[in-house]
């Protein structure tokens, strides 16, 4: 099979949401339909004891929320899908944010009860930057929600995109019957099941007399008049508006009973775009060129409990990737060779030979591997970069045993790798402060330094406002500056220059009279 061939048989997407709107629900139901598992579990449910394939940490499995972004790749209908299930808690959202840079497409998920949410918003805007093609699912149609008119206008108001349904619910919560597909022009009922999937009813046309006769007289009419209603107010769907980003296709369903999940997914591998061409800092890269490139999007540590492992995951852009073959590593300048090359079902893996644009694949690494590094066939551009934010809350490190200091520290350094948080160390007395988005992420950190690496620590509250990236083109007013104010100097992992400014007013004064210093609120500049 050609190149050509291989990338149009590929599809790369993340599924987005709020918390709890069910997006790793959906995942799995969507595995289930792809063959990738036979039996589907609500994730909280305390009946089935097999967890969500995609929530494999056991933080996650015992808080019952996603903290880490997952990468699963199965077949369905002859095309090779990479999805990524993200962590929906906003706590985690520059995990989301990387992630976003590696996928082609998006579905994200909207409670029908609670419709459009903060986070969905914040997520919006970074799929609106790229102009990522944004396909809605309005999930838990089985509960009584709101008005699907209703919900429509907020996704077009608050996310700012034109939306276009593409199936129908018939009725709601207890009522709830199943959806009418607007793209296939068919009906499908299904019969409420968690664990099994049910085969369902289809019809052509909504004329049929046996629409009456499956779901009743009163349904059947109000089905044809909203439908009628959706044809007259939305305009017709152009793929190319929705590859475009400017127009999203809404699905109606019930993820945990397997209402609209099929029809979401066969509509996706009609109309996803395949692995799209890829800007680095010099050229623009067609998939399709003969070299192999690709980028590190994410770093995880210890995904197998039983050997202390770190695995790199990789977006193949261009090209293919093949194992045993030497690939340059742009910002090392030396060149690295790969024997174990692995592909992703959650945390079970398997060794692959090759993989071609739009793959995600797994490569161990022993630390020479960062988020946003570059491979490739001995070209030297690399892709833009994934840049770091200035933390919204730092907590200093209190290593609770002197015994496992080097444990402490190597546990700290490969979780900074992984984008879990970011480390900034002061130049005066060597002081240790994280910094994250969210409260939680320390509880994760506390809880993986203990149970991955053996050390235990607390996080001490200090009171910090912003971590400021700083440069200078005068190297003599820099060194006068970090002088001036050594005590609150730091370094971020990378050792770039870090003033930690503990207040806003303090922050715009030290602005006002540094003015040959440059202040960044983004580590890329």
């Amino acid at each position: 099979m050609s190149l050509q061939e291989e990338i149009s048989k590929r599809r790369t997407f993340g599924i987005i949401s709020h918390p709890d709107a069910g997006k790793t629900t959906l995942t799995e139901k969507l595995l289930l339909f792809g063959g990738a598992i036979q039996k589907a579990g609500a994730v909280k449910s305390s009946k089935i004891s097999d967890h969500a394939k995609s929530d494999f940490m056991e933080i996650e499995k015992q808080r019952g929320i996603s903290v880490a972004t997952s990468v699963m790749g199965f077949n369905y209908r002859g095309i090779k899908i990479n999805l990524l299930d993200t962590p929906g808690h906003q706590d985690f959202a520059e995990d989301t944010y990387r992630t976003l840079t590696a996928v082609d497409s998006v579905i994200m998920v909207i409670d029908c009860v609670k419709g459009v949410e903060i986070q969905t918003e914040k997520l919006m805007e970074v799929c609106r930057m790229r102009d990522t093609p944004v396909i809605v699912f309005i999930n838990k149609m089985d509960r009584e929600g709101r008005d699907p008119f209703e919900l429509l206008d907020e996704i077009e108001e608050k996310l700012k995109i034109n939306v276009r349904p593409l199936s129908w619910p018939i009725g709601m919560g207890k009522r709830f019957k199943g959806v009418y597909s607007l793209y296939e022009k068919a009906l499908h009922l299904f019969e409420p099941s968690k664990r099994t999937l049910s085969d369902g009813v289809s019809i052509e046309n909504l004329s049929d007399a046996k629409l009456d006769e499956l779901i009743g007289e009163t349904d059947a009419e109000m089905i044809r008049e909203e439908v009628e209603l959706v044809d007259g107010v939305y305009p017709e769907f152009k793929n190319r508006d929705y590859l475009d980003g400017k127009v999203a296709p809404v699905f109606f369903g019930s993820a945990v009973n397997n209402f609209g999940v099929k029809e979401l997914l066969d509509c996706f591998i009609d109309i996803a775009p395949d692995p799209n061409p890829r800007e680095t800092e010099e050229r623009l890269i067609e998939p399709t060129e003969e070299k192999m490139t690709g980028f590190i999007f994410k770093i995880h540590a210890n995904m197998d409990p039983k050997h202390r492992n770190r695995i790199a995951f990789l977006r193949v852009c261009s090209g293919q990737f093949e194992r045993k073959k030497n690939y340059y590593h742009v910002r090392q300048n030396k060149s690295f060779r790969f024997s174990n090359v692995t592909a992703f079902m959650a945390q079970d893996k398997e060794v692959i030979d090759i993989a071609y644009p739009g793959d995600i694949i797994g490569l161990y690494d022993t630390g020479n591997m960062k988020i946003g590094d570059t491979l490739t066939e001995g070209e030297k551009g690399s892709y833009k970069g994934i840049p770091s934010f200035s933390p919204e809350i730092f907590k200093e490190v209190v290593n609770l045993d002197a015994m496992k200091s080097k444990q402490l520290d190597k546990g700290l350094r490969q979780l900074m790798d992984e984008g879990v948080a970011q480390l900034f160390t002061y130049d005066l007395g060597s002081r240790r402060v994280v910094g994250t988005v969210g409260a939680l992420q320390f509880e994760v950190i506390q809880y993986r330094l203990k149970h991955e690496y053996g050390a235990t620590v607390r996080f001490a509250p200090v009171s910090l406002y912003k971590a400021c990236w700083i440069e200078s083109s005068d190297p003599k007013k820099l060194k006068e500056f970090i002088a001036s104010k050594q005590r609150h100097i730091a370094k971020d992992k990378e050792g770039k220059l870090v003033f930690m400014a503990e207040n806003k007013s303090w922050m715009q004064m030290v602005e006002q009279n540094f003015p040959e210093i440059n202040f960044h609120f983004i580590s890329e500049f």
